[in-house]
């Protein structure tokens, strides 16, 4: 199986994802898969610049606004959740388009990252380290070598935690730790994909939208928004970039434009760090607004010459 051709939209915040993606999800029949950490949060609405329905334009979304803010969502839990999604899109005939700037997420489902499903058992990995304290990591090395030989071979007896953890890996999933390598590298793809960047080649017109986009934020009620929030018990959805900054304001420390240009600045690092990320995926085709005559026109050939490509 070569995997399910699915096109991947990625770029700093700000950069024009979201307008691009929809253009795209029209013109090819395709549905949005949110790849963004914070969009996934109810009760945030505006931090994390999640699609409004006028910015849909009627194109399914998915992994938008599902989670309570409290909850915790790991990588893991959203690349099992998206697996899922992009192969139901595929299977109506559809094509998958993932949007989004979190790295972490992208990179998990695109690559076929392999995640250890284990339930949690507090009183596995004490039982395992405990009979590695009463027998000795030699007799434990040698318990490892006969499910997972080429594990055992690259460790040495004293190396109590990885010892452990290899065994754990065995007892929870059934697979051995090298085999949970492998699938990662060379097992069965899910996903073959196109990577499209969106980013500016003067780093100042992108860092002028960031600006612009806090502006408007606050003039849609991010303060009212960052309010209730500060309220609410924390968790993952206190982590948005806007809520923090503006807590400052909100407990009397500072003034209302001081956590203005606070959260302007932390944005616009934010980005920086993003685009750092991204830099690392030589498999990025790059198009530039303030370059390109015509970002749309320049994707849909990508995505043309992708579909037309045999599996």
């Amino acid at each position: 199986m070569s995997g399910i051709k699915t096109v991947f939209i990625t770029g700093p915040t700000a950069s024009g994802k979201t307008a691009l993606s929809v253009r795209l999800a029209k013109e090819f029949g395709g549905e949005i898969v949110s790849a963004d950490s914070m969009q996934i949060y109810r009760g945030i609405h505006i931090a994390s610049a999640a699609p409004d329905e006028e910015e849909k334009c009627g194109v399914p979304h998915h992994m938008l606004e599902f989670l309570e803010p409290e909850s915790e969502f790991s990588v893991a839990d959203y690349t099992k959740a998206a697996r899922k999604i992009i192969k139901d899109i595929n299977s109506r005939g559809r094509l998958p388009i993932v949007v989004g700037g979190t790295g972490l997420y992208i990179n998990a489902l695109a690559d076929n990252t392999v995640f250890i499903t284990e339930k949690a058992d507090g009183t596995l990995r004490d039982r395992l380290e405990k009979r590695f304290d009463s027998i000795g990591g030699a007799a434990m090395l040698k318990e490892l070598e006969a499910v997972d030989p080429a594990s055992a071979a690259k460790l040495h007896p004293n190396d109590r935690k990885r010892i452990v953890r290899a065994l754990e890996v065995y007892s929870l999933t059934g697979e051995t730790k090298t085999r949970q390598n492998e699938l990662s590298k060379t097992g069965e793809k899910i996903i073959n994909p196109l990577f499209i960047g969106i980013t500016y080649k003067d780093r100042q017109r992108l860092y002028d939208r960031i600006n612009l986009r806090v502006d408007k934020m606050l003039e849609n009620g991010l303060l009212n928004e960052a309010e209730a929030a500060l309220n609410r018990s924390g968790g993952g959805a206190f982590q948005a970039i806007g809520h923090k900054e503006l807590a400052g304001y909100i407990n009397g420390e500072c003034t209302l434009d001081e956590a203005t240009e606070r959260l302007k600045m932390q944005t616009r690092r934010y980005a920086k760090r993003q685009l750092t990320w991204f830099n690392k995926n030589e498999r990025i085709h790059w198009l530039y607004p303030d370059g390109n005559a015509d970002i749309f026109a320049a994707a849909a050939a990508l995505i043309n010459k992708f579909l037309s490509e045999e599996d």
